[in-house]
């Protein structure tokens, strides 16, 4: 069930994925509030802002091609009206400001 494996997935989150949601939790950035490891449709998502249809996919090495898979389900995230963002492991890890500055500019466009 997608349910419980989203629950596996905040048990047990990556390196990069704990540095950017100590930046995000708590309404952080401009007042948004964002959720990690949310099912959308048969998809879990890393972190997902409801109120601002943003996605955040936090990628490791697995993903320097994008797969079908992939392909697929980026689609079916913005045919559900999401925007997705992906940043690379070791941009979070090593440029936590840069990507945040992404964030905060994709949560203001409008």
């Amino acid at each position: 069930m997608v349910s419980d494996r989203a629950r596996t997935l905040r048990k047990n989150p990556t390196d990069a994925e704990i540095r950017l949601w100590s930046r995000l939790r708590q309404k952080q950035i401009e007042g948004f509030r964002f959720r990690r490891q949310r099912p959308v449709g048969p998809y879990i998502v890393d972190f997902i802002c409801l109120n601002a249809g943003l996605v955040l996919e936090v990628d490791g090495g697995q993903h320097n091609e994008p797969s079908v898979y992939e392909t697929h389900r980026t689609q079916f995230l913005e045919e559900e009206g999401f925007r997705v963002l992906r940043f690379w492991n070791n941009d979070v890890l090593a440029n936590i400001d840069g990507v945040l500055e992404g964030i905060r500019g994709a949560l203001l466009e409008d």
